[in-house]
Formats: structure tokens, C-alpha cells, sequence
């Protein structure tokens, strides 16, 4: 059986058109009968409140929609990701979820931090990529310019299968360089594409990226290099998209198309491209999983009669429907009533129904088999990153990495009647997007909220506002501190209780210090030898360090990393217990670490600011004062583009500062960049 399904993401920077792009997608597709878009506040893809009063999306939205292209009908799941940074979760959970993605960028502004940042996400997943470069109507669309940063930033082979004709307001549509054809987008909606003869003006242009694109073929693609080099063959169409199909799964080279989708031009070519170049899930590398009891390697086939396993990427909290969970099925099928295992908790729940979401429309469906995006009903305990698979064989797929949270602020319902229900709306929250934190600061007793960045914070609060209607009190936002020790020092630790019948005896001596590899968590070298202490106590000792390294010697924030050489011990055949040694070493660390001459870290942030000429001094100042370090100013379209190391508590309130400074002529991205040593005269006013 031919697996015609595509499931993809569309990536990009804020504002390079992403969610325009997917509108027009579903509107070609028939999926939807009214374009809509961004800046009415009337897209498909952006529901949420929020989405259309900011113009950006924050969660990915799932749609399935069909495309067709020669007699045959694709089923192609496009999700739709946020560009900025502070929701880099939703990104990364759909990323493992796909199999290919579609990057999306502004033929003015090219390749722009965020999309930077995804792109290289992709390339961790291994995941194929086509490039669009849109808005080729805007003032200083320049196709070539970003074709050349697509290679020189992103370290990537573009292969260039269209090129524009005319830009800026001059863009009228673009040539086919496979077929050899200029295609020109006559009527309002982009519905009629008129095929020509290229422009003989742009004929040479045409030859020139046509030679170019089989010579790149050539050197990425065995096959296609035989059949360039033998001058007997005539080079036709379906060799060269054999091999663009090969270069474009195996990643050597990325096709680039572009277009206007606004202006409704050149989405149709795209989604050809899609259906044509992007693998099928069947087409894909063997499931690697782990056996959950075993812990032994299991590969699945990603076929219908395979084993059932599949990933939980998302779970949506809907007003109407309840609780939804978002799967992709990796390998076998489910229908409804069927009974799946939750690896992680280890409980099996039967499927009440399964739904195929259409943006906000679902639509029930019988059955799910292996490539399909699903959400499922009924399924109490699932969470971001658990395996469901067959009862008869539990694999353990490979989670979803959550980054820490960074930043956080207290809050708490304005209204006492609110109390109860805020406890429910946060669980709820957190359940949807787990890279919030919900905690009670054991010395004030506040409820705390942690994300990744003001924005994120900020959209949260919004959202508990807006779509719970609780109103909410917060305090100022508070960096997520963490903790480091810079000397060793060697410790020992006794615990020696009788309280009547059996007692309690642990006995350890240890090195405590930093770790020499720099690396974050904690280093545990077993040194003991001839079983002064017994094999079976040595987990524990190493679980009472790890739980110790949550709170630190300084402030109690967490320690970023440690090194444990347990050295000698001792322990008592009738009074030594596995708890005995995890409350020593808990003990051990806490009487040691305060002589570790403890240090406490920062988050530092990669700041990207974009602004024009006239503001390099202020923004370079603006910087400074912030005990920021710039890496380098480059020019780029007729703007100045800063990159700059500023450490996170001094960012508070940056996007608005930067914009009354700039008279709102400058755009800015953060990103977590690493954790550093707080300069000793800010460190005495905290530690104080």
C-alpha cells in the first residue's frame, strides 16, 4: 500500500508570513472557502484571543486538509509553529512529531535569528526542509541575497528550482526552472496559473540557475552525477526531481522556491513540492524504541501491521470536547474502543474516540494507522512526551526535551472567591504547555510561576485572564537564579541513631567540588572498594546528593553541577538502611557545601536587535548599561543588526524600553545562551 500522507511543519522568524502561508495552504487545499488573514484577525490557524490581538501564533495549531497532483490525492498535516523564542516548547514538540518542514522567510529581512534557532532544532530531528522565501512583493525583496544567507548562515545547499520574475512591486510571478516555464498568478485569489515561455529577457538568468541546479545535483546525488556526466543522455524532468527527491530526504540539499502568499502567488508550486519532494512516514528510518521492562532496543517498522506505538506531543484542554491528546502514530493502528498502554504510568485506558483535527473543526474517524497526527478523547493521565503502544509490547519512544525555565513572578488571584478555582486553572495551564512551572516558595508561602522569558509569562497571565476570567495579581518578574561550587573540599558524615529496636547508621566519607568537564549535573565516582559500604546502599547515596543539589548552600536556588568522589564509609549489619546513606549524603552536603566557596550563576541571554542607522549609538549604550557584551554589528538591507550577551535580570522591560528609545524602529529576540558567574558587587546585594 502507497502511503500518500505528508506531515509537516511551517517554521519561521515573527512576521515572515507563516501563518498568511498557511491560510492560503488551506484555502488551495479546499479546506477552507474565505482567505483569511493576520492583520483582520481572521485566520484559520490563529484562534486563541491572544493570537489575533498580538499577530503572532503561540500554539501550534494542527490541521489535516488533501492536495492533489497528477490523479493522485495526498493527505498532507501541516502545523502551524510559533516564531518566537519564549515559545520554543511548542516548537520543539512539534518537531519530533514531523517529518519534514517547510521554512518560511521575508525576501527583505532573510535568514533572522529565530529561524536560526528552529532550523538547527530541524536538523537535531533529521527532518527534510524546502525553503519559501515570501513577501517577494516587499520593498528590498531580494531572492538571491537570501539564497546566498541561507548557505552562508544556516550552513545549508539551497537549491534554487524557481526564480522570481521582477520584485518588489515589480513581482509578477516566477520560473519553473524544472519545467522550463514562467507562471504567472492572474486573478485576485491566485486560483488561474497561466503558463508562458520565459520572458527572453530573463532567459539567460533562467539557463544560468538551470546549469546550476543540476551541477549542484550532480555533486549531492550518485545517480543523478551518472547521468550528467554521460553525454548521451538527455537530461528530462523526472530525473532531475528523482534527484531532487533523494537530496531533499537525505538533507544534502534544501529546494527553495518563493512567492507572495499575501499577493497570493506561488503557493500552489509549493505545495506541489511538498507532496513531490517530502518523504511519506513509510519512507522514514526504522521506530527506534526502548522495551520499557528490558530496557533492550526494539526497531518498528512504520507500517499498519507493525505493533501500535505512538508519541503524546500535545494535550489541549478544549472548552467543548475536554481534554485532548495529540498523537502521532509511529507504527501499527487504533480504533475506537481499542485498549492502548500509557508506558510511562504503565496503566492501560481504552480509546473513546479518535478525532482529526481541521484547526478548530474536528472530525471523528474510525480508525488511526501508522503516520497519522490523531487527537484522542479519554485518555485521563497522558502528558507532553509519553509512549502509548500495544499492551502486548510496551516501547518506550524517546521524549521530548523541556528547557528550563529562566524567569518567574509570584502571583495570585485578585479576588478570594477566586482562590479555589485558580489552583484548577493552573493545573490546567501547566498540563498544556509543561514548560511553566507552578511552585510555593517554602519561605513566603506565594505561588510562584516560572517560564522562559517575559513574553511567555506575560501571554500565561493573559490567557488565565481571558480565557478563565480570573484576574491576577503579580509581582516583578525574579531570575531563576541557580547555584555552583568552585573549591573541594573533603567531608565525612555520620548518622548514628538508636530510638529503640532498630536503629539508624550510615557512614560516609566524600570529595565535594566542582565538576573539571564544565558540564551541567552532577559527576558521582564510586570509589569504594572491598564493600565497606554494600553495593545496594551506593544508589542511594548518590540519590541523597542529586535531591541535595535542589537547593543550594547560598540562597537555596538549584546547583547547576557537582562532582561526588565517595571515598570510604562504614555501616552496621543490623541498623544501616538504603535511607540511612541517602539522608547522610543529603546531611554530608548540606554540612559541606557552604566551604565549596559557592558561587551563584545568572542566565545569560543572546540578544538579537535589528534597528536602523541612526539609533547604533543609543542601542550600543542601552546595551552597555545593561552589562551587556556585544559579539558583533553587522549591516544587513540598508539595517544594523547587533548580537550581544546581556545577562537576563537586566532585560526586564527591554522590548519596551528598546522601542520608546528607537521610536519603535527596532525589533529584538532573546534566547537563553548559558548560565555565568554573577559579578561579586550584584552578588552581595542578593546574598545579603
Amino acid at each position: 500500500m502507497k502511503y500518500n500522507t505528508r506531515n509537516i511543519g511551517i517554521i519561521a522568524h515573527v512576521d515572515a508570513g507563516k501563518t498568511t502561508l498557511s491560510e492560503r495552504l488551506l484555502y488551495y487545499t479546499g479546506l477552507i472557502h474565505k482567505i483569511g488573514n493576520v492583520d483582520d484577525g481572521n485566520t484559520t490557524m490563529d484562534k486563541d484571543i491572544q493570537e489575533k490581538n498580538r499577530g503572532i501564533t503561540i500554539s501550534s495549531a494542527a490541521v489535516s486538509t488533501q492536495w492533489r497532483k497528477d490523479e493522485h490525492v495526498y493527505n498532507i498535516n501541516i502545523i502551524d509553529t510559533p516564531g518566537h523564542i519564549d515559545f520554543a516548547v511548542e516548537v520543539e514538540r512539534s518537531l519530533r512529531v514531523l517529518d519534514s518542514v517547510v521554512a518560511v522567510f521575508c525576501a527583505s529581512s532573510g535568514v533572522q535569528p529565530q529561524t536560526e534557532n528552529v532550523w538547527f532544532q530541524a536538523e537535531k530531528h533529521g527532518i527534510s526542509k524546502i525553503c519559501f522565501i515570501n513577501k517577494m512583493d516587499r520593498i528590498g525583496a531580494d531572492f538571491f541575497a537570501v539564497l546566498k544567507e541561507i548557505e552562508t548562515k544556516l550552513q545549508a545547499v539551497p537549491l534554487a528550482i524557481q526564480i522570481p520574475i521582477g520584485a518588489e512591486a515589480q513581482f509578477e510571478g516566477v520560473i519553473d526552472l524544472i519545467r522550463q516555464k514562467a507562471l504567472y498568478w492572474t486573478d485576485e485569489n491566485g486560483e488561474v496559473i497561466i503558463e508562458k515561455e520565459i520572458p527572453s529577457d530573463l532567459k539567460a538568468d533562467a539557463d544560468e540557475y538551470r546549469t546550476k541546479l543540476m551541477e549542484t545535483l550532480a555533486g549531492y546525488d550518485e545517480i543523478f552525477f551518472e547521468l550528467f556526466m554521460n553525454s548521451e543522455n538527455t537530461i528530462n524532468e523526472e530525473m532531475i526531481t528523482g534527484a531532487i527527491q533523494r537530496v531533499c530526504r537525505s538533507g544534502a540539499a534544501v529546494p527553495v522556491l518563493c512567492g507572495s502568499a499575501f499577493k497570493n502567488k506561488g503557493v500552489q508550486p509549493l505545495l506541489d513540492a511538498v507532496v513531490t519532494y517530502f518523504p511519506a512516514p513509510d519512507q522514514l528510518p526504522i521506530v527506534q524504541g526502548k522495551n520499557s521492562e528490558t530496557e533492550e532496543t526494539v526497531e518498528l517498522v512504520r507500517n499498519e501491521t507493525e505493533s501500535f506505538s505512538g508519541l503524546v506531543f500535545k494535550v489541549i484542554i478544549d472548552k467543548h470536547m475536554g481534554r485532548l491528546v495529540m498523537l502521532r502514530i509511529y507504527s501499527g493502528s487504533i480504533k475506537s474502543g481499542d485498549t492502548v498502554l500509557n508506558v510511562r504510568t504503565g496503566e492501560s485506558f481504552r480509546i473513546s474516540r479518535i478525532l482529526k483535527m481541521q484547526s478548530d473543526k474536528t472530525l471523528s474517524v474510525e480508525a488511526g494507522k501508522a503516520g497519522d497526527i490523531v487527537a484522542l478523547t479519554g485518555v485521563k493521565d497522558a502528558k507532553t512526551g509519553d509512549s502509548l503502544s500495544a499492551i502486548e509490547k510496551p516501547v518506550l519512544l524517546e521524549a521530548i526535551t523541556i528547557p528550563a525555565p529562566v524567569i518567574r513572578v509570584s502571583i495570585e488571584p485578585k479576588t478570594n472567591s477566586d482562590e479555589k478555582s485558580f489552583g484548577l486553572v493552573l493545573a490546567r495551564i501547566q498540563e498544556e504547555d509543561p514548560s511553566l512551572v507552578v511552585e510555593r516558595d517554602r519561605q513566603t508561602g506565594e505561588t510562584l510561576l516560572s517560564g522562559l522569558g517575559e513574553l511567555h509569562l506575560e501571554v500565561t497571565l493573559e490567557k488565565i485572564r481571558l480565557n478563565h476570567g480570573i484576574e491576577v495579581n503579580q509581582g516583578k518578574p525574579k531570575v531563576s537564579y541557580r547555584e555552583i561550587l568552585t573549591e573541594t573540599r573533603t567531608y565525612r558524615e555520620k548518622l548514628s541513631k538508636q530510638n529503640g529496636g532498630s536503629g539508624q547508621f550510615a557512614d560516609i566519607t566524600f570529595e565535594i567540588g566542582p565538576r573539571d568537564d564544565h558540564e551541567a549535573g552532577l559527576e558521582f565516582i564510586n570509589l569504594i572498594k572491598g564493600g565497606v559500604i554494600p553495593g545496594e546502599f551506593i544508589p542511594s547515596v548518590e540519590k541523597g546528593f542529586r535531591e541535595a543539589m535542589e537547593n543550594g548552600p547560598l540562597k537555596g536556588y538549584p546547583l547547576e553541577s557537582m562532582k561526588i568522589r565517595l571515598m570510604d564509609g562504614s555501616f552496621h549489619a543490623q541498623d544501616s538502611a538504603a535511607y540511612d546513606f541517602e539522608m547522610a549524603a543529603r546531611d554530608g552536603f548540606r554540612a559541606a557545601a557552604l566551604s565549596c566557596g559557592p558561587k551563584l550563576l545568572e542566565p545569560v541571554m543572546q540578544v538579537e536587535i535589528q534597528s536602523i542607522e541612526e539609533y547604533t549609538g543609543a542601542v550600543t549604550a542601552d546595551i552597555n548599561r545593561r552589562r551587556g557584551i556585544i559579539s558583533s554589528i553587522d549591516e544587513k538591507s540598508g539595517r544594523k543588526a547587533f548580537t550581544a550577551e546581556v545577562p537576563l535580570a537586566s532585560t526586564f522591560g527591554y522590548i519596551s524600553d528598546l522601542r520608546t528609545l528607537t521610536s519603535g524602529r527596532a525589533s529584538i529576540s532573546m534566547k537563553l545562551s548559558h548560565y555565568a558567574l554573577v559579578p561579586d558587587f550584584i552578588a552581595n546585594t542578593l546574598i545579603t
